[in-house]
């Protein structure tokens, strides 16, 4: 488990009045080449603290709005897509779709280019120097913009992603649902003790080379425990836990779901792109009221 939190909320306090400080700035530009009969591609480029310039996808149905939006944050990795990998295109027939690059990752890696792994460590030893502090803030920004767009619905959003999703949703406390799959925050120093395995072998690593930086880091990764977010989040949410007998799996979630202000439920994951993604856009469906989920051809 993480040391105590000094001063949680003050720290994200700092942070969003840091925020709030920082013009967007938003400016956006047609992509045509990833165009449809249903939908309009844009690039937006959008400014986050520091100041730092941030770019996202944006996807617009055609037709009348406001329609119902999905915001992908970012992942953990160098890569932000369109939509996500095996995600059927035709979601931006029915969908806004917004999924950010934040600082570091490609597309907004100017003038900063992060390292993956490498990245959940950085400036890991102070509160302060914490990259992953100004990541969250970029993922912030995004949800900000989605919610000032005419063409979306915010009481029709839901944010999907990893820890970022639901930092996110509890810094803003913004209507709309939550899809989380928690990945890096929650217990990282007791669950990287039980693994080999990236990411969370970053911690590993830098306290391998460290052994003297301990305190700090756990003073610094409370400030980022999912268990402190959770009681901001008030929006319907799903947790998504690893398979059975994972480090991650619903039993070891169960805490963070009792946590959740929110009416919170689960999904335990059953290992399979198929049955995970019908039973979780079934339930972003019948959240958003969107009609039948649109599912991948290949598997109808």
């Amino acid at each position: 488990m993480t040391g105590p939190a000094v001063g949680f909320e003050p720290y994200w306090d700092s942070v969003m009045g840091r925020l709030a400080e920082t013009p967007a700035a938003p400016e956006s530009f047609e992509i045509p080449l990833r165009e449809t009969e249903f939908a309009r591609l844009f690039g937006v480029r959008l400014t986050g603290v520091g100041p730092y310039r941030l770019f996202g996808y944006l996807s617009v149905p055609r037709g009348e709005g406001p329609f119902p939006t999905i915001y992908w944050t970012p992942p953990y990795g160098s890569v932000q897509e369109i939509i996500p990998q095996g995600t059927a295109n035709e979601v931006r027939s029915r969908f806004v779709t917004f999924s950010l690059a934040h600082r570091g990752q490609r597309t907004a890696d100017s003038p900063l280019a992060v390292m993956f792994p490498g990245l959940l460590t950085r400036g890991i030893e102070s509160p302060e120097r914490y990259l992953f502090r100004d990541v969250v803030a970029d993922a912030v920004r995004g949800l900000q913009f989605l919610t000032g767009r005419p063409e979306v619905d915010p009481d029709r959003l839901v944010t999907v992603g990893n820890d970022l999703a639901l930092q996110s949703v509890a810094l803003t406390g913004l209507s709309g649902c939550l899809v989380c799959s928690p990945e890096l925050f929650f217990d990282p120093l007791g669950r990287s003790a039980r693994t080999r395995a990236y990411p969370l072998e970053e911690y590993n690593d830098y306290l391998r080379r460290f052994p003297g930086r301990r305190a700090s880091v756990e003073t610094t990764l409370a400030n980022f425990d999912l268990m402190r977010f959770a009681p901001q989040v008030s929006a319907p949410a799903l947790i998504v836990s690893g398979p059975a007998s994972s480090d991650r799996d619903e039993s070891a979630l169960a805490p963070l779901i009792a946590a959740i202000a929110g009416p919170a439920s689960s999904y335990q994951s059953a290992d399979s792109n198929y049955l995970d993604g019908v039973a979780i856009d079934g339930w972003i469906a019948d959240q958003l009221g969107s009609g039948p989920p649109i599912l991948p051809r290949h598997w109808d």
